[in-house]
């Protein structure tokens, strides 16, 4: 398979090397973690040759004495040497047996720096702090970029070539597949195997069906907004005997896997976060083709999972925001700074576009505002909104 540098999570690594923190790469399954881990290694061994790398994949077979945590715990300090800067990077933790004692244990030592990958219904950003005794820091790991897709395919047609984005997204192991059926047939693969499977093995989940109708609900209304009740008024209709503590504990779960990002509300002018509905986004776009066919293709939607995944990635804290009872796309925060975006597949018609400027238009403060479209054409500005091609405002 090809490889490129994912130079934005590698250089994120490399900026706390030698902390004492515990290092853990997390995002959705097949999204690039373990590649990320090869190449630190890789920078590793190029830049710190003298330095000593315990490295245990737990996908090898090779591996699988180590099952347990005593002996992988006893494993990684017979490989130590002493005076050099020794590395501990260890895929697929969660498949060795209590492998938290294990870690915990080494990071006591305080003479490793550690790294390590797992699937994440297993390694939870919200368990990390429980999960590990000693300071946890987390690289959180997304699929393919649109700028990284056109660095794979070394594509120069922008525009083009964010069409493609658009309909094969950025699960980077489909590439591989030249028909695009297979591509989505890979990709649902991932989702149902892979994901779904790992939320159940976790979560010990009888009600499968239940499970299957959650997701195809959040797939059905990515970018509108959604709750346990309405999910569960929605199934109750179609004679479905369900309850909404439980369809809040599996949305929940959907998105500890990363299979989902939920997006809260924010009140513009209240400056306050709104408790009721939120709206979901997907990991990638292309889980919803893969599982729901492209027969009734939203480009509306999809543009604006995109760009919410996009956003997620640079940094910025997102939210759906409510002014007036007027809705806007996203609110992104970073630290001091703020951006309203609307986010519209088409605003050549003059009413979409008076519609998608309006509620920027009433937003009082000194904060950018933008609207992300498919214009094909320079950057322009109407009354102090920028307006952007979102091909041109991805890379």
């Amino acid at each position: 398979m090809k490889l490129i540098e994912r130079r934005m999570y590698l250089d994120k690594i490399i900026s706390v090397m030698g902390t004492p923190d515990i290092k853990v790469i997390t995002g959705v399954r097949r999204c690039g973690k373990s590649k990320l881990l090869e190449a630190f290694k890789s920078y590793i061994e190029k830049e710190f040759p003298d330095s000593n790398i315990i490295h245990i994949n737990f996908n090898l077979p090779e591996f699988d004495y180590l099952l347990k945590y005593r002996p992988l715990y006893d494993y990684v300090n017979k490989k130590y040497e002493d005076g050099k800067q020794n590395f501990v990077l260890i895929d697929e933790v969660q498949m060795c047996a209590n492998f938290e004692k294990a870690i915990n244990g080494l990071h006591s030592k305080e003479k490793y720096d550690i790294y390590i990958t797992g699937s994440n219904a297993f390694l939870l950003s919200s368990d990390l702090a429980t999960l590990f005794t000693g300071r946890t820091f987390e690289i959180k790991v997304y699929p393919f970029s649109f700028r990284e897709y056109l660095q794979y395919f070394e594509d120069t047609d922008r525009y083009g070539a964010f069409e493609r984005y658009m309909l094969e997204g950025g699960m980077a192991g489909s590439y591989l597949y030249k028909d695009q059926e297979a591509k989505y047939d890979y990709i649902a693969d991932v989702f149902n195997t892979l994901i779904i499977r790992d939320i159940r093995q976790k979560y010990k989940i009888r009600n499968i069906q239940l499970m299957n109708q959650i997701v195809d609900f959040l797939m059905d209304n990515v970018s509108n907004l959604s709750s346990a009740r309405s999910i569960t008024n929605t199934l109750s209709s179609m004679k479905e005997n369900v309850n909404h503590v439980t369809v809040s504990s599996y949305m929940q779960y959907l998105c500890n896997a990363f299979a989902f990002y939920r997006i809260r509300r924010y009140d513009i002018k209240g400056k306050k976060y709104l408790s009721s509905n939120d709206k979901y986004y997907l990991s990638d776009h292309t889980f919803r083709y893969a599982k729901l066919g492209t027969k009734n293709l939203d480009y509306g939607r999809v543009l604006e999972n995109i760009v919410a995944m996009e956003l997620l990635r640079r940094g910025y804290e997102v939210y759906a925001g409510v002014l007036y009872k007027k809705e806007i796309d996203f609110v992104a925060i970073r630290r001091s700074e703020k951006i309203y975006i609307q986010v519209s597949d088409q605003i050549s018609d003059k009413t979409t576009f008076e519609r998608e400027a309006a509620p920027l238009l009433q937003i009082k403060d000194a904060y950018p505002k933008m609207i992300l479209s498919r214009t094909r054409h320079d950057e322009s500005q109407y009354e102090g909104i920028r307006i952007l091609d979102v091909a041109d405002w991805l890379l």
